[in-house]
Order: C-alpha cells, then structure tokens, then sequence
C-alpha cells in the first residue's frame, strides 16, 4: 500500500504528480511531499520497501522540469535502491529523495536543514545519504536535524565521498562481466568507453589502467575533462558524450546520469559489456533483452554500483574502512550469479538481478512475522 504525504503550507504544484504516485508508484510503501517556502526547499521522499530494514538512498538536488519529472526520478531510483540493497546482502530497504532546484543556486544551509527536519519527520524509516548535486558537507548540514544521516565527513565520523567504493565495485563487476565473455577477470590488453568522468568515472579510471587497460573517456563538462587530462594523459578523450556510445571498445562504461540505453544506443554499440555507475542505465526495462540478443552482456547497474550503497550502510556500525572494502569486494560474486541465474533460467541479466534481491526481499523479510518481546 502507498501512502502519500504532502508536508507543505502551498498547494503542490501539479495535483496530478500525486495521482501519478498511484499509477506509476503503486508498490512503494510511502511516498513524501515537502515544501518549505521560507528556504525555497520543495522535495520528494519515496520509501520503496523496508521489508529487510530502514530505507536507505541518497538525496539528489537536481533543476528538473517539472514535480512530475522529479517523482519519476524519486520513484525509479527508490525501487532500485532496494534491490541494490538487497543484492550487497545489507539488512536495508530501498528509498531516494530528490530536492527541486539547482544547487549551484538554490543549495543553502536554511534549505538542507529545513529538508533534514523532513528526514527527521520519517523517524528512521528513511535514512539518507549524498547523491547528485549533494556532498558530504551538506550531509553534515542535514545531520544537524536528523540522525538519519550516513555519507558524513569524516570530522563527523562518516566515510567521506561514497564514489571511492562506488568505483571499486564497478570495477569488481567489471571484472566479472571480464571473466564471463573473455575467461579471464582481468582488464588488461581491454579498451573501456567511459562516460562521465566524475566522482566515480574517474576513480573508475585509475582501476581500470592500473589493471592495464587503455581507457577512452567523454563528459559534458570541459573542467571534468581538463584536470582528467592533467591527472591521466594517457586516456583518450572523445569529446562528445553521445558519439562515444559507437566507438569501438571492449567495454562501454555508463558513469553519468540513467536512461543512455535505448533501443537507438544498442543498436549503435559496439562493446561486447556494459558495465558502469550510472543508476538507471536501462531507458525501460526492455531493454535488457536487446542487449541479451545483441549478445551484449549487460551487469545490472544495481548491483555493479552497489558499493557507495555499502560505503556509507556501514557507518551506521561505526565506519571501518577496512570492512566497507571487504564488503564491496563481494561485487564480483554477486554478479558472477547473477550472470549464472540468468543463463540457467534464460533470463536477461537485469530481470536476473530483480529475481535475485525479490527473493531475498520476500525469504528474509518474511522473518518480521516471528513477532519479538
């Protein structure tokens, strides 16, 4: 059952973004609407599931379109997060949060706090975390209102930047996407297409050409793209994002925002993997099966990048680094089944992913019906 809340001393911009909860939301268990007018803060939190336990996401501050264009993004990237969070083997459920507005612009500490009075609100169901257009400095603001916060500075006893093992753990499944086409978990002697080159995409590089592949890189912004040439100038540069998509390489890397598999992109690449950061690779679900019948593997964006998820889960501990690493290295196994599970019930690997974290969602969930004292 959805629940819908709308936190606001305003109408909500467009009614029909909450109608569209029950359309197109209709398997998530809450979904919240926050408006602070004093601060400019207008958010959306969307709880997925806390069948495993809180849910945990990160929180993105993007200038989108529209309210509607924010639920979507709210919507699909909080039943992602469940399933990433089911195949790492956390005890968490899945939820994202999205604020309205440009944070170049609209980012103030009146803002983020207001939005942590809303995370504060949800009394631990919903943890939070950075996400695009959020840093850890903005976390620590936030925390200032709500103890339902990971991804904090170390000052404040968190892990810092969650793209170091979000890199790594693409990198594992990278190499086991390797090991399934080519028989070897290496990268070496392999080209790799690498699409945005920011927090993760350039942590991804240094892995990669330390295992001795050669890396073409594109981004859209020229500054990314300036200190990755000073940093690494052995990579090579392709100037526009969209045409790196069809150069011929090994592996195609998506490390920007979702949505860059389409039925026109597969048909244009040349890669025989795609494994990369982005969430939300897939433009629908779709397709999966184009890629599978283009004989593309394809390692399911939820659980190749699962390792910021980890990063940060393990701060609720008391974060270790060593154990967070430790963690993340489990990538490579994970997808190594999921590519198993895919073959041996002749599944795309995307939907092998989602039978796999159901599965664990339903057998360990079932569990909070043996009632405690």
């Amino acid at each position: 059952m959805t629940t819908v809340s709308a936190y606001s001393s305003r109408p909500i911009d467009e009614p029909s973004a909450v109608s569209a909860v029950f359309d197109a939301g209709a398997e998530h268990e809450q979904v919240v609407f926050c408006s602070d007018p004093a601060s400019g803060l207008r958010a959306i939190i969307a709880i997925y599931s806390t069948a495993l336990g809180p849910a945990l996401g990160g929180t993105r501050f993007y200038p989108y379109a529209s309210e509607s264009a924010a639920l979507a993004d709210a919507l699909a990237l909080s039943r992602a997060m469940a399933y990433k969070a089911a195949c790492a083997g956390l005890d968490l459920g899945g939820g994202k949060a999205v604020i309205i507005g440009d944070p170049a612009r609209d980012s103030s500490e009146a803002l983020l706090r207001a939005y942590g009075r809303f995370v504060a609100s949800l009394g631990g169901r919903y943890i939070t975390a950075c996400d695009v257009g959020t840093y850890v400095e903005d976390m620590d603001l936030v925390a200032r209102e709500s103890r339902w916060v990971v991804g904090r500075s170390p000052a404040h006893g968190g892990s810092g930047d969650s793209g170091v093992l979000t890199a790594y753990g693409v990198f594992e499944g990278m190499r086991a996407s390797a090991a399934r086409v080519w028989g070897s978990a290496s990268l070496a002697g392999r080209s790799v297409a690498v699409s945005g080159v920011g927090k993760v995409g350039a942590r991804l590089i240094e892995h990669l050409l330390a295992d001795g592949a050669s890396v073409l890189a594109s981004d859209v912004n020229p500054a990314t793209i300036a200190r990755l040439r000073d940093r690494y100038p052995e990579v090579e540069i392709v100037d526009d994002p969209d045409a790196l998509i069809g150069v011929a390489a090994d592996v195609y890397s998506p490390c920007a925002l979702g949505g860059v598999l389409t039925e026109e992109t597969v048909g244009r690449l040349r890669a025989k993997v795609v494994c990369g950061g982005a969430n939300n690779q897939l433009a629908h679900p779709g397709v999966d099966k184009l890629l599978a019948e283009a004989g593309i593997l394809y390692a399911p964006d939820f659980v190749v990048n699962a390792g910021g998820l980890i990063q940060v889960a393990d701060e609720i501990e008391g974060y270790r680094a060593e154990r967070a690493k430790a963690s993340a290295s489990r990538i490579f196994q994970t997808t190594r089944s999921v590519f198993e599970l895919a073959e041996s019930e002749g599944q795309p690997p995307g939907v092998a992913a989602v039978t796999l974290a159901e599965r664990r969602m339903t057998g360990i969930g079932r569990l909070r019906q043996i009632l405690l004292p």
